[in-house]
């Protein structure tokens, strides 16, 4: 009764109109090896019947209703309504292994400074891009504290529906933000400002579903222009303290970028200007500044940091080698954007 009353981990599902896909995702929780646990379905105001469905004599689920509406504010309920040592996130059209909250669980006993562990995941489902596969790989290479700080920026590094924390660092973070973008993204960044750290078990724990209906796909929170003005907005808030920026990259991305940060109230005197290979760029402007030769990254005052914003396939290394064969150190002297 004692581990019923006080949960080792309490699992946060916010729901709306999950249909089919919520009784297989909640088994895969209440079928977990980890006996002491507990499930909050949060139900955001759904107008189907798979939450009444679902519901069973299992002392370890409780459904509560969300007083507001939408996932931001269900998922701050939830994580208050909350009894558990850690806390962890499932979504409701998901599949978690057996072993996933043990293994997470086991992880962070193991390791006492990290903060908020993730799995590798399994992108799965009817309608999987070639995009999503990329990302998948990209998830899964992020695992130590160095790799997903060093990649924090290009995208969101911790799939969100994967994610277990300690209650400490969720009292810190004090909760999701509601400002119209990515709240998980938002979350890592303002975690990684607090000095949190963050990592992944190795092997796959999750099966993160693909389809038409994810928010992902359907709400404009999780818009490019979105995750680029919170990229932004945190670039600024911490990650450049003030310093001079140069952008690396003069196309598409790299004038996203630059566009954002003044969005975000950069000072258009710390905008140095871009850098790029493509010789018909170089030498002329980009939103008013000079499009620079590669060596413009060299000449630059010493307290610039280069911002990257390139996200081809595979290039991300050959800049990496560029750097280092010019002593240039990821993280101090530049960082990765896109």
């Amino acid at each position: 009764m004692a581990d019923q009353m006080m949960p080792q981990v309490s699992v946060i599902m916010p729901v709306r109109d999950a249909g089919a896909y919520l009784a297989p995702a909640v088994d895969s929780i209440l079928g977990q090896s980890l006996a002491g646990l507990e499930l909050l379905i949060i139900d955001d105001h759904s107008r189907d019947q798979a939450i009444t469905e679902v519901c069973r004599n299992d002392s370890r689920l409780r459904v509560i209703t969300n007083p507001g509406r939408g996932l931001v504010e269900a998922l701050n309920h939830g994580f208050a309504a909350a009894h558990g040592r850690f806390l962890a996130r499932m979504d409701g059209d998901d599949l978690a292994e057996p072993e996933r909250l043990a293994q997470q669980l086991a992880f962070l006993e193991a390791h006492p400074k990290v903060d908020i562990v993730g799995t590798q995941v399994r992108i799965f489902g009817d309608c999987v891009a070639a995009g999503n596969q990329r990302y998948q790989d990209w998830l899964n290479a992020l695992c130590s504290p160095a790799d997903i700080a060093r990649e924090l920026f290009i995208e969101s590094p911790l799939p969100h529906p994967s994610v277990m924390l300690r209650r400490e660092a969720w009292e810190r973070l004090g909760g999701y933000s509601d400002d119209g973008g990515p709240e998980d993204y938002d979350l890592w960044l303002r975690a990684a400002e607090l000095g949190l750290q963050m990592a992944k078990p190795d092997g796959i724990l999750l099966h993160w579903r693909d389809h038409d209906g994810r928010l992902t796909r359907s709400d404009a929170r999780y818009s490019a222009a979105n995750f680029w003005a919170t990229k932004a907005r945190h670039l600024l808030r911490w990650r450049t303290a003030g310093r001079p920026l140069l952008i690396w990259g003069s196309g598409t991305s790299g004038v996203v970028l630059h566009d954002a940060l003044v969005a975000a109230g950069c000072a258009a005197e710390r905008l140095l200007g871009f850098v790029d290979l493509h010789p018909r760029r170089i030498g002329g402007k980009k939103r008013g500044l000079p499009v620079m030769p590669l060596e413009g990254a060299l000449s630059a005052p010493t307290d610039t940091l280069v911002l990257v914003a390139v996200g081809t396939a595979g290039v991300r290394e050959e800049i990496r080698q560029w750097f280092a064969q010019h002593r240039r150190k990821e993280g101090e002297d530049y960082l990765f954007t896109a």
